[in-house]
């Protein structure tokens, strides 16, 4: 009996990612098979030199498959099964402002940590939701198969506002780090282990690793990431080769000393390290820069070049290989598969000592109803300090958001580990406040 085909939207048809996502998806068609794509994305003008260039790909590879792509709610979420979504609400250019005005204060900016994923989440909710009700009304038994960052907060706010919806909120950082530790012990894949994890997303820690005969791989893998982080793994296949990453990778030694009982996700030095973080980054060029200068540039330049030449034969495309558990999750649902998954989910007791209502980033069975946690047992003080800690960020973030909240808001600045102090907090936040006009619900 034939498989059934899918219809599947990608929330964020205008991104740099977006080529590499459809034409992974055309190379797992055997297993995944495709009757619609359709891009969507509130930016018309950037999403159509993306649209234009991958139609032309989809036209020369695959023509029985259905494509389009619009601004429009009801084109993009109607007769369709799985949305995957990636959106940055505010682009690069709000990126930028996330990251550079806390340097203005000494303090670290990244995407997702501290004031600056505080930012981002703050414009991230509204997007979400908005796309989770179109969905609703739409393709009422669609999933969405959410991506966006920062995915610790989005959470939050689909728990509490959206706790019915179809969503399975995932992080591609574990997944690429257990593709490392994999490497280090000379595994063809990640899939060859099965782990026991726990955390908050971008903020957690494995603490089993075994191969399929049950063989304990975690003192290997120690000795590589306590003499050189992840570095010992680095390919120039990754995706995470920028400078920036290299020595992110590389810091992840000091990060694992600091607890050589378990290995943690990388982002974690943001926490452990910020003075380091602060003192290793020029405040007038930061990561949105070097995306900005790097993969925007790239991908926007071949998709150009294939709309000029009106085929994609050397376009420059390639598939996001790296993005395969996109559809290895959705085949999960699909097909049944109950196949392990790291996912941030309530925590409902599945970390027996933390706050049940915690969205936690733990191993997962999913299948067609959804998914099963599976039980992490008690963790230990220093990360349940360390988590309860950021649980409170996160959730005064989504309460300042429902509430239109100053106060919550200046609340979760100067809780966040990487903030020194209330004074500087407010600081950030009034600038920040400033700069996402017309983004955030406004703070009273």
């Amino acid at each position: 009996m034939a498989k059934k085909a899918f219809a599947v939207t990608v929330a964020g048809g205008g991104s740099t990612f977006t080529p590499g996502i459809a034409l992974m998806l055309l190379q797992e068609r055997d297993r995944f098979p495709i009757r619609k794509i359709m891009f969507y994305d509130n930016d018309a003008e950037r999403q159509e030199i993306v649209a234009k260039a991958c139609e032309i790909y989809l036209r020369e590879n695959a023509p029985d498959i259905e494509f389009g792509y619009t601004t429009d709610p009801e084109t993009a979420f109607t007769d369709i099964d799985f949305v995957l979504a990636h959106i940055r609400v505010g682009k690069y250019a709000m990126r930028e402002k996330d990251e550079k005005i806390p340097m203005k204060y000494g303090v670290v900016g990244q995407e997702t940590c501290g004031p600056g994923g505080i930012a981002y989440g703050m414009r991230s909710i509204g997007g979400v939701l908005e796309i989770l009700d179109y969905m609703e009304k739409y393709s009422p038994n669609a999933w969405m198969l959410n991506y966006s960052n920062p995915a610790a907060i989005v959470a939050e706010a689909t728990r509490r506002l959206r706790p019915n919806s179809k969503i399975l909120n995932i992080c591609d950082m574990p997944i690429d780090l257990e593709e490392k530790m994999a490497n280090m012990v000379g595994l063809k894949s990640r899939k060859e282990m099965q782990v026991g994890y726990y955390g908050l997303n971008h903020f957690g820690w494995w603490h089993k690793i075994y191969d399929k005969e049950g063989n304990d791989l975690m003192p290997e893998i120690k000795k590589h990431v306590a003499a050189n982080g992840f570095a010992d793994a680095l390919s120039e296949t990754n995706q995470h080769v920028d400078q920036s990453w290299i020595e992110t990778f590389q810091k992840a030694r000091d990060v694992y000393a600091v607890d050589p009982d378990t290995i943690p996700n990388t982002y974690l030095k943001y926490y452990l390290y910020p003075d380091y973080v602060v003192e290793h980054t020029d405040p007038n060029h930061t990561r949105a820069n070097e995306v900005m200068e790097g993969r925007e540039k790239q991908v926007f330049g071949a998709c150009r070049d294939i709309i000029a030449k009106g085929t994609a034969k050397d376009g420059g495309f390639e598939a996001d290989a790296h993005a395969t558990y996109i559809v290895d999750l959705a085949c999960a649902i699909a097909e049944n598969t109950q196949e392990r998954f790291l996912l941030i989910v309530p925590n409902e007791g599945a970390i027996e000592n933390f706050d049940r209502t915690a969205m936690v980033e733990i191993p997962c069975i999913v299948g067609s109803n959804g998914y099963e946690r599976i039980a992490q047992g008690a963790i230990p003080q220093f990360q349940k300090s360390l988590m309860e800690q950021q649980v409170g960020v996160e959730k005064l973030v989504v309460e300042a958001w429902i509430e239109g909240s100053y106060q919550k808001m200046w609340q979760a600045l100067t809780l966040s580990k990487i903030v020194p102090s209330a004074r500087v907090a407010k600081l950030i936040l009034d600038d920040l406040i400033e700069a996402n006009k017309g983004y955030w619900p406004e703070l009273k």
